[in-house]
């Protein structure tokens, strides 16, 4: 098996409702959702994409960088490279519905663990989605982190002690799920919260808490009031208000008022290994990949998964060592070029 296998026999198993595109970018998907597309014109998920495309890395090859370290340090765990598996669930909603959902977070979980990092698992409209992903989870000793939906607080707190008791080392909320159409359609209320209320969210467990979806330095600034340990720069895959800025857009300014307040992951428009370069010169610490994990596990099961993640890894190398960067933390905008 080889990554165009994984790919073809992906497009064919998600039926229709992902349709691997050689660049995925939003623009064959435009307003599916459900589906795996962007909400309305798809202009948020186009530029999340557009956003980091924009910027180009200055190649440095006069140094002593031969085998740079890709690995970083987070909530108490070791990854290989400083990425994790955004938490897409909903194989039945978004998915096309040939995998079971246990089967399906199954792969990705095995396939990440495998490779060196660590997935996140999601929360959706179908309560038994949760449920399996982390008796999954679970089973490998909750090696993961689990990623909870914006309901009313007793429900989020009662799912938070589900994820603990599942071993899982780090939980959150997606906050910027309060408007996803997936969930309105199945009755389901989510909804903005308070500082306040973000608060009781975080002082109910003793997990590293992650708050996902913020996208401006306000906000940026209450999630650090809130006492939340990280926050995701995230417009969630474009999925839920159209014409948003990319997050490499926003990344910046949000780094310069939390860095060093607060960890910061970044998710939106990231394949590559160097655009996992391009958003830690731009100021997150790791990034979440969401969409090429659900194509390679419908198109390779786990060993697509490991397919992805190995090529990502050596595209994280190759570009380390090409624009003279020994270290993660070694990355900052000086990679960046600038006119």
């Amino acid at each position: 098996m080889n990554f165009p296998d994984v790919l073809r026999d992906g497009r064919l198993n998600l039926r229709g409702s992902c349709s691997v595109c050689k660049v995925c970018d939003g623009t064959v998907c435009s307003g599916q959702v459900p589906g795996m597309g962007g909400k309305g014109t798809g202009s948020s998920f186009k530029s999340n994409v557009l956003s980091l495309n924009k910027y180009k890395v200055n190649m440095r090859t006069i140094h002593n960088v031969k085998d740079p370290d890709t690995s970083i340090h987070l909530f108490g765990k070791e990854l290989d490279i400083p990425v994790f598996a955004a938490p897409v669930s909903g194989t039945t909603l978004n998915m096309g519905g040939k995998f079971s959902e246990e089967e399906y977070i199954s792969w990705v979980i095995k396939g990440c663990l495998d490779g060196g990092i660590y997935p996140m698992v999601g929360d959706t409209a179908v309560d038994s989605f949760l449920i399996k992903n982390l008796e999954t989870l679970e089973k490998y000793n909750g090696q993961g982190i689990a990623i909870i939906k914006p309901w009313e607080n007793k429900n989020v707190i009662e799912k938070i002690k589900k994820a603990e008791k599942a071993g899982a080392f780090a939980v959150g909320m997606d906050i910027d799920a309060c408007g996803l159409i997936t969930l309105a359609l199945h009755g389901k209320p989510v909804t903005p919260k308070t500082v306040d209320e973000i608060k009781e969210i975080v002082d109910s467990t003793n997990l590293p808490f992650i708050l996902k979806g913020i996208m401006t330095v306000d906000e940026a600034e209450l999630a650090v009031e809130t006492g939340a340990d990280a926050i995701v720069v995230s417009n969630h895959g474009g999925r839920v208000l159209d014409h948003t800025p990319g997050v490499a857009d926003v990344l910046p300014k949000i780094s310069r008022a939390v860095g060093g307040k607060i960890t910061i992951l970044a998710d939106g428009g990231v394949r590559s290994g160097i655009d996992v370069i391009k958003m830690i010169a731009l100021g997150a610490d790791a990034v979440l990949i969401g969409r090429p994990f659900v194509m390679t596990s419908f198109g390779g099961q786990d060993k697509g998964v490991r397919i992805y993640l190995d090529r990502l890894k050596s595209d994280i190398k190759s570009a380390m060592v090409l624009t003279g960067c020994k270290s993660i933390d070694s990355i900052d905008d000086r990679v960046l070029y600038k006119e």
